[in-house]
């Protein structure tokens, strides 16, 4: 904007020119009197906040910019292919939204929508991305609309005919994160049984060129060998490109759980299988959530981050230390006391260069005192060796036909964190120290009887009287200690206790499954991002608020396919905070939720200072990073200022995606948010096992 003044006689009675000092940036206001009037030759001194505004935002945006973008940007389509397939997309999804009225379909038949709106998004996301990487699939993109239409079609003449067909079949389910479609594949055989069969799990190697138009095309082609057996493949998304973890690891399990409720398959009879990319998910979800499955089978993934990204070579800026730390959240070897308790068959190509990875799992569990027994693929590299995958299927039948134990007498359980607390009838939970491996191995020695023994727990539980209910009351020796008719206990001053006699006249709040941190935990389960609708006193903080909302909006999408809830902060109502985690954005001056809070969260705002963990900042330069159980909706977190905390530096390697931050941060937003961080990370932390800043 720029200043226009009429002649000499005007440009004599300019008043004065005021030198306007906003942190640090230089702003003009020029005033004076014309014929008797004050005449304002710059709109108010407010006219200043928001040039400052976009100054700031200039500097910060560019800093954003996806380098090295995944997916990366797709070809220049033709626009007439452009044209169609955006209209084709727009259309079928508003048939879809039509059809989703009361009484628009018959009966029981608009659960099936979700498997017509899996194509409308493969193609409105790959125009509107710019994710179309070649011409093939815009041949691609025309035949999934016109598969999504003769479902659609389909469902309006009373019938979904592919929630019976066998062969390659594509289905959806609307997550329970951000109530996005998503999508997985499913390979049948005729000869499947109707209810109770088996179910194989299988993880995807790593492309970053994963859409979900890519994944739909080759599972909607009929295959070239029909399946045969009984075997059916669930073939998992993992909503793109991120080794299964965060809400790619959410993935697995909802489209296992749709599946098993769509065809009725045994829980009992469940495999977990991967390769590459997919083998580093098999190694970490059947570590994490081992008694789920029937076996396991990893191919050739990377099990741990240090060595295999190399962080600590020459010339890299070595990871903070609680960077470090968090990677114990998905570093396999931590957890590897919990695959003791079934069936894992080690799969490597004797010359594939990612060999090292699964030998580091096999020395970890004979450190551990027990053989992940391995098999190797003759002359191979990152591959199968057919003849060797025969023997694996082999073992794999067996122990799958097999089943999950019922009474297992034997449990053993390492984790870092009470997020995966549980195997069989052992449950962690509460730790001594999170992110430091505690272990319980519980062995049943008699009738009724059982002993524990325990390193780095302070509460479990067994769940022996549903497994062997006809024993009676247990009697148990914990570390030594022996207790009749107690299922539960409790870790104080050294020495275990049944809590039912402890006095809890005082509580508080305590690290519990789901409710233990980091940042990265609250996009795990259903989240809102809450947006400020007033002002912050600091421009600065207000730039910074704005640019780091619209990147976490964005980089969701892109990297976990997903569209972020965003309200209002006027909008938050008690049902919203109990259903979802609260991400709130802005200060206590500008987010009116945020200040609702004020004094049960711990930060706070108070003579220009932010006030977090006895130490201050300034409240012009700093913004607070954090999570924290909700105290109006105690069972939800409330997290401040972020979205997943891995940043598009990360992109380089799915080895990286992994927490970044951890329970709480103070961020100086004079310093430029950068590919790897959200500014300069002035001080970072963990909170203590009671959720208290140390």
């Amino acid at each position: 904007m720029g200043l226009r003044l009429k002649g000499k006689k005007r440009r004599k009675r300019a008043g004065r020119a005021v030198r306007t000092i906003l942190g640090g940036q230089s702003c003009w206001l020029v005033s004076g009197r014309e014929d008797g009037r004050l005449g304002t030759l710059l709109p108010y001194l407010m006219f200043t906040r928001y040039i400052y505004l976009l100054i700031l935002l200039t500097r910060i945006l560019p800093a954003q910019d996806q380098k090295g973008k995944s997916p990366p940007a797709g070809i220049a389509l033709p626009a007439k292919d452009k044209a169609e397939l955006w209209a084709g997309a727009k259309a079928l999804q508003a048939e879809i939204d039509a059809l989703k009225q009361p009484g628009a379909l018959a009966k029981g038949l608009d659960a099936y929508l979700v498997d017509v709106e899996i194509f409308a998004k493969a193609v409105h996301w790959a125009v509107e991305l710019d994710e179309v990487f070649n011409l093939k699939q815009v041949t691609d993109a025309r035949n999934l609309l016109k598969a999504g239409n003769e479902r659609l079609k389909d469902l309006k003449s009373g019938k979904a005919p592919w929630t019976t067909a066998t062969g390659n079949v594509v289905r959806g389910y609307r997550s329970k994160i951000d109530g996005s479609v998503q999508v997985y594949g499913l390979s049948i055989p005729e000869e499947r049984p109707a209810k109770d069969g088996r179910l194989d799990i299988w993880l995807h190697g790593r492309s970053d060129v994963l859409t979900e138009l890519a994944f739909i095309g080759p599972q909607m082609t009929k295959p070239k060998t029909p399946p045969v057996g009984k075997v059916v493949v669930l073939n998992i998304y993992g909503r793109f490109c991120n080794a299964y973890k965060f809400a790619g690891e959410v993935d697995v399990l909802e489209a296992m759980e749709d599946a098993v409720r769509q065809y009725q398959f045994s829980r009992d009879h469940i495999a977990l299988r991967g390769f590459s990319m997919g083998g580093a998910g098999a190694w970490h979800l059947g570590a994490q959530y081992a008694d789920l499955w029937a076996a396991v089978t990893p191919g050739a993934g990377f099990v741990e981050t240090a060595e295999y990204a190399k962080v600590d070579a020459a010339g890299k800026v070595p990871p903070p230390d609680w960077e470090r730390k968090l990677y114990a959240l998905y570093d396999v070897p931590g957890y590897v006391l919990n695959l003791s308790n079934r069936p894992v068959y080690l799969y490597c190509g004797e010359e594939d260069p990612a060999k090292w990875q699964g030998e580091k799992m096999l020395a970890a569990a004979k450190a551990a005192g027990f053989e992940i027994p391995q098999l190797i693929g003759p002359k191979t590299g990152h591959k199968y060796h057919p003849e060797t995958k025969k023997e694996l299927d082999t073992l794999m039948d067996v122990a799958v036909a097999k089943g999950r134990p019922k009474a297992p007498e034997r449990v053993r359980v390492s984790t870092p964190t009470l997020k995966y607390n549980k195997v069989d009838w052992v449950t962690v939970d509460a730790l001594q120290e999170h992110w430091v491996v505690s272990e319980v191995t519980a062995s049943k020695v008699g009738p009724a009887k059982f002993e524990v023994k325990t390193k780095g727990v302070t509460e479990f539980s067994l769940s022996v009287l549903a497994v062997w209910p006809s024993e009676g009351s247990p009697e148990v020796n914990v570390d030594g200690q022996t207790f009749n008719g107690v299922t539960r206990f409790e870790k104080i001053g050294g020495k275990w206790f049944d809590p039912r006699i402890l006095d809890r006249t005082v509580g508080g709040l305590q690290k519990r499954h789901d409710l233990q941190g980091p940042i990265d935990d609250a996009f795990m389960g259903s989240f809102v991002f809450v947006r400020p609708t007033g002002k912050s006193s600091s421009p600065k903080v207000e730039a910074w608020v704005r640019s780091e909302l619209e990147l976490a909006i964005k980089k969701w999408k892109i990297n976990f396919r997903g569209e972020a809830v965003v309200v209002d902060d006027t909008a938050v109502t008690e049902e919203m905070m109990k259903k979802s985690n609260i991400i709130l954005w802005g200060d206590a001056e500008s987010n009116k939720v945020i200040a609702r809070l004020a004094g049960k969260i711990p930060v706070k705002w108070a003579g220009g200072k932010v006030l977090i963990g006895g130490s201050s900042y300034e409240a012009a330069d700093h913004a607070p990073i954090m999570i924290y159980p909700n105290p109006l909706a105690p069972n939800k977190y409330v997290v401040l200022n972020s979205g997943y905390t891995f940043r598009q530096g990360s992109e380089v390697t799915n080895g990286l995606q992994t927490p970044k931050l951890p329970d709480w941060a103070v961020i100086d937003v004079r310093e430029v948010p950068t590919a790897q961080w959200p500014g300069k990370v002035t001080a970072a932390g963990f909170y203590d096992e009671g959720w208290g800043v140390r």
